[in-house]
């Protein structure tokens, strides 16, 4: 991967839960509180739709500093 090339992960920086937001909002250079801001009027006005995802991006993205996400341990874990 190249030096300036982006990577999305859930940043340890500014986390209220799992640094969803945060690493959404560094990703596109935005302020994390605009990102929480349409995060929640999406989940209330989709009726969850927006918690399920937030849930999913828990699973789905790395943290910081770390190669594999909770799904990629996971699923290495159960082929061994």
């Amino acid at each position: 991967m190249s030096e300036n090339s982006k990577r999305l992960y859930r940043s340890r920086k500014g986390q209220m839960v799992a640094g969803v937001c945060s690493g959404l909002a560094e990703y596109f250079n935005v302020d994390v509180t605009l990102v929480r801001l349409i995060w929640a009027v999406v989940s209330v006005f989709t009726l969850g739709i927006g918690v399920a995802a937030y849930l999913a991006a828990w699973i789905i993205l790395p943290e910081e500093g770390e190669d594999t996400s909770i799904a990629e341990t996971w699923i290495n874990k159960r082929k061994s």
